[in-house]
């Protein structure tokens, strides 16, 4: 019987060492749970004041760009305006002609000799 009581009080000090064990544990990853949410929450305190400051950075460029733009290229006068449309809508208008001329599939139009003959 002796030994029996004895071993029931082995058996009792091991469990409350265990437990004291357990709740040192818990109480070790309470504060670590608790360390890593300071953390988190400081991380992202400083992804958003990064992300506000490169959109204003962002901004800040388009606004200098903008201004390098119509300091280094005023608009035209009006009549090398009209003239740029004129040039350009008359290009457009020979492209289908000399298309296939310039792709090589077609012979040149009359009146122009072929670089290639002389």
């Amino acid at each position: 019987m002796t030994s029996l009581f004895a071993r029931e009080i082995r058996l009792s000090k091991r469990h409350e060492e265990i437990v004291s064990q357990r709740l040192a544990l818990l109480q070790q990853m309470e504060n670590k749970c608790g360390e890593q949410n300071t953390g988190k929450a400081s991380q992202l305190q400083s992804m958003e004041t990064a992300y506000k400051r490169n959109i204003s950075l962002l901004n800040e460029i388009e606004a200098a760009e903008r201004s390098l733009q119509t300091r280094n290229h005023p608009f035209p006068p009006p009549e090398v305006a009209s003239l740029e449309a004129r040039y350009w809508a008359s290009v457009e208008e020979y492209i289908p002609k000399w298309k296939q001329v310039l792709l090589g599939k077609a012979p040149h139009p009359i009146g122009v000799e072929n670089q290639n003959e002389a």
